[in-house]
This record gives structure tokens, sequence and C-alpha cells, in this order.
């Protein structure tokens, strides 16, 4: 049977509402792959519906060079527990992807230092670091010659969360745009083979990323909280008690602040709310859904908080960014969606 090229699932010719539909026979692509190329339209909705175990479980029974795609500007969404336990045995390369979404003055040394130290913390083992990027196909060359390294033969299966960066990859290595890529997470479906120069490639479908806030927003509002380009740091100084509020998705509060920096790594199409702590509820109560947008699908929120014990810390909104917190702060307090994971971490930048 015939599989689509874009998103590896096998095409049908029966369900339209069902994935791997085609109108055409021998189409190369199915419909929902041709209208996210031509007219980025998700006509069918798959970021729920993989099983992840099933996906790892298939990798660990393979013999192959594992090539563990992490979005840099999502890192801690990124994060698979327990890898290292579930592809026991396995090589795996990682390949840091979207470098250019950070900013230029942050450098590969830093960068490098920060993933090795949270993979340590994280008990992960990786048997080397690339950096890469869309930009002139940043890393590209690096990613082959790594592989070039370490394959011995085998088939190389690129796997990680959804939306981190697979098929762009594969199509910056191709020289061409053939695999399916799009803002959406569960773009691609199945396994989905393919050869690039000597060396046999295996695309998979997307990890669930399940605490991210991509996961609780209406679609539709993916193209204003994912970066496109380069972030540009907003950077605000504080003192006393401090709260900003992200859309309709977050709120950050700054108690106790002395002297104080707070640099926010967001998309720029996300507006940012700076009010005093004291009326920050009230403030929000009254704008949520109005001046507050976008919001989640669900209204219901949950809090956490800790006291800064590190002279810069961050605080990480999976899916969402970050916020860079520096000086004398005593307590951080974080607001976002129930299910949404909330990390606190020695500063990335």
């Amino acid at each position: 049977m015939a599989v689509c090229k874009g998103c590896g699932v096998t095409i049908q010719h029966a369900d339209p509402d069902q994935p791997g539909y085609s109108p055409k026979e021998g189409s190369d692509y199915c419909q929902r792959c041709f209208r996210l190329m031509h007219y980025d339209d998700l006509s069918i909705s798959m970021r729920t519906g993989i099983d992840p175990d099933a996906v790892l479980a298939k990798i660990a029974g393979m013999d192959c060079l594992v090539l563990w795609v992490v979005d840099l500007f999502d890192f801690e969404a990124g994060m698979i527990p327990g890898l290292s336990r579930k592809l026991a045995g396995k090589d795996i390369l990682m390949v840091a992807a979207k470098r250019d979404i950070l900013p230029e003055t942050l450098s590969h040394e830093k960068i490098a230092r920060f993933v090795f130290g949270r993979l340590k913390e994280m008990g992960i083992k990786v048997q080397g670091l690339v950096l890469t990027g869309k930009l002139h196909s940043e890393g590209t060359e690096e990613v082959l010659e790594a592989v070039r390294m370490l394959v011995k033969g085998r088939p190389v299966v690129v796997m990680g969360r959804a939306n981190a960066g697979k098929s762009t990859l594969l199509n910056s290595l191709m020289g061409q745009n053939t695999l399916t890529a799009s803002r959406y997470p569960g773009t691609t479906l199945d396994f989905n083979p393919m050869k690039i120069g000597d060396f046999d490639f295996i695309d998979t479908p997307g990890i669930e990323i399940q605490n991210s806030l991509l996961m609780y927003v209406d679609e539709k509002d993916l193209k204003t909280i994912l970066p496109s380009r380069t972030i540009k740091p907003q950077i605000f100084q504080i003192s006393g008690n401090q709260s900003f509020t992200i859309g309709g998705l977050a709120r950050l509060d700054l108690l106790g602040c002395d002297h104080a920096v707070c640099v926010w790594y967001l998309s720029d199409a996300l507006p940012v709310h700076r009010s005093k702590a004291e009326g920050a509820e009230d403030l929000w109560q009254k704008h949520y859904g109005e001046l507050f947008t976008p919001v989640p699908l669900s209204e219901s929120f949950e809090t956490t908080m800790v006291h800064k014990n590190l002279d810069r810390m961050d605080a990480v909104i999976d899916g969402l960014g970050w916020a860079c917190i520096s000086g004398q702060v005593s307590t951080i307090r974080c607001m976002a969606p129930k299910g949404v994971r909330v990390t606190y971490r020695k500063a990335m930048l």
C-alpha cells in the first residue's frame, strides 16, 4: 500500500474525515499534508491520539542510531523522563534544533554547557550534541558528519517531542521540502523511511508533549504563541511587588523585589502586561479574554511558588517561553493553565 511522503501514513480513498485520505489515485501526499504544505490549513488535528509508549517501544526494539531532536526554545518540554532506561543500550545523538530562535549573542559554547548540565541533572546520556537552525540550514553538515561517525551501518531513527523540528531537520538534510513540516503538533503520523545520501533515515511520529501549553490552546493561536524568528528579549527593571501577564495564558508575580531585573523570552506576537502584584488579580478578572488574549481552552489555572535561591533563575512555562529573574527577589509565583508544567531552573542565558 502507498504511504504519504509527507507524514508516513497509509493513503486511503474511502473516508475524508480520517488521516491518510486522498481523493486522487496515485497521489504522493494525503489531503491533510497537501493542505498543510500549500495553505497552512489543518484539516484534521492529531496532536493527541498517538501512543508515545508505543513509539518508544518500537524504537527500543530496533537496531539503530537514535537522532533525538529537541527544540532549544522549548527545551524543558522536549525532555523525556527515563529516556536512558526506555532506550537502554542505544546510541543517542542529540540535535538541539531552532538555534536561530535564541538571541544571536548566545554562544554555541554556552548553549552546550546548559544542555549537558540539564541532561546530567536528568540522568540522560548522549553520544554527542549538534546545534541546528533553519537559517542557511545551520548545522546540517555537522549532523551528517556526526551520523557518519556513529551510524555503524544501522538506520538512523529521528525521534523527539511533537513540534521539536524533526521533519524540518530531515528536509534540510535532504535539501528539499519532501516531508510535511508545520507548527501543529502531530504532523508526522507513522514511521516514514527515506534515503539521504548513504544513510537510511526513519522519521517518527512526535511524542506527545502532555504538559505543554501547546496542548491546551486552540490550534489557531499557535501562530501567536510559537516564535517564527529570533526572539528579542523584553527587559524590565523591577522593585517592590511586580506582576507580568502574558496574554490570557499565564501570570508571573515577583515579590520582594529590590534592584531586580526580569527578562522575558517569548514570541514577539504575545503581549506582556506589567502591573503591581497587589492589583494583578483584579486586572486578570476584569480583562481576561478581552485585553488579555489569547486564552487557553479551559479556564482552570493553578499556581506554583518558589523562593528565589539563585542569583539568576528562569521560570519556564512549557510551550510558552520563560522569564529570567536576577537581582534581589524573595518569591516567584507563577499561574498557568492546570496541567501545564512550570520549571524553575538555573538561568539558561
